[in-house]
């Protein structure tokens, strides 16, 4: 029986990863790319803007087809054979309309799959020859190298936390955020939520043994952590919670009383006029 190159019983390969993703083989193109003076010069030009203008302008004579697969992989050449997985794409066809005689566009737009191991996962580019492109099955048989640690996200200071909630999800939890949690869990604080789509403000606390890390988990739960004002605006639509970011007002020590708390909280509130032009109910 031949061996399946992507099986989990067989060798670690980037179709293992896939499979366990729930991904179809066949749905894969792996786009490897290199440093060139007329594309991506270096690492300053690995941002996710010029990666995607870079990676959707192919130009005919590497024959890209208008039917290439949905779901493409980028990968950053990383020494010899070694390439390093940059970020997903889904492939929506062809731009007729930017076509050129000399380049075909596509219609790529950004996607969470793997985004838990970009510039993580690394894998060996096999072949005969170093193809800059490989489907299906050929990629998935590409062996697994390395999957990095993930890169420890400092902590930048009380007064220099400005966090979106989509990242607030992932700081509350992830190791990689270990100082922030430290940080965190060991203070009482006023808190600002502002609405990114309207401007508006709701001041909040984090009290007693709850601390701010406690109470901004149950936001990364909840997205409105229970306070009226906030769950009525999201009641008809959870996904808003996306327009929300956080940062911190001020912050106290875990024996301040609780009245010093409530005091700052109502300041804060009155000298943002968050109840009456904001989110706060109370």
């Amino acid at each position: 029986m031949t061996e399946n190159p992507w099986s989990w019983s067989g060798r670690l390969t980037l179709g293992t990863v896939l499979e366990a993703a729930g991904v179809r083989i066949d749905d894969i193109l792996a786009i490897r790319h290199t440093y060139t003076p007329d594309g991506l010069t270096g690492t300053a030009d690995l941002t996710p803007e010029k990666v995607l203008a870079y990676t959707r302008r192919q130009t005919h004579r590497n024959k890209v087809p208008a039917t290439a697969p949905p779901l493409w992989l980028t990968f950053m050449a990383d020494g010899k054979r070694r390439s390093r997985f940059l970020t997903a794409y889904e492939n929506h066809g062809p731009v007729l309309s930017k076509e050129t005689a000399e380049h075909r566009y596509f219609n790529l737009r950004p996607s969470d799959l793997l985004s838990s191991l970009r510039e993580r996962l690394v894998v060996e580019w096999s072949g005969d020859t170093i193809n800059w492109a490989k489907k299906g099955g050929p990629a998935a048989g590409f062996p697994l190298v390395e999957i990095a640690d993930p890169a420890a996200v400092p902590f930048p200071g009380f007064d220099r936390v400005i966090i979106p909630f989509t990242e607030l999800q992932d700081m509350v939890e992830s190791s990689r955020y270990r100082a922030w949690q430290h940080a965190l869990s060991s203070v009482q604080g006023i808190y600002l939520i502002t609405d990114q789509s309207t401007g508006k403000h709701y001041v909040g606390k984090a009290d007693g043994t709850e601390r701010l890390l406690g109470r901004w988990r149950r936001y990364a739960q909840t997205g409105h952590g229970d306070n009226v004002g906030l769950r009525r605006l999201l009641a008809g639509d959870i996904e808003h919670a996306a327009s929300f970011r956080f940062s911190i007002l001020r912050v106290f020590g875990p024996d301040t009383p609780k009245a010093d708390v409530d005091a700052s909280e109502a300041h804060y509130k009155d000298a943002l006029m968050s109840r009456t032009f904001g989110l706060n109910r109370n």
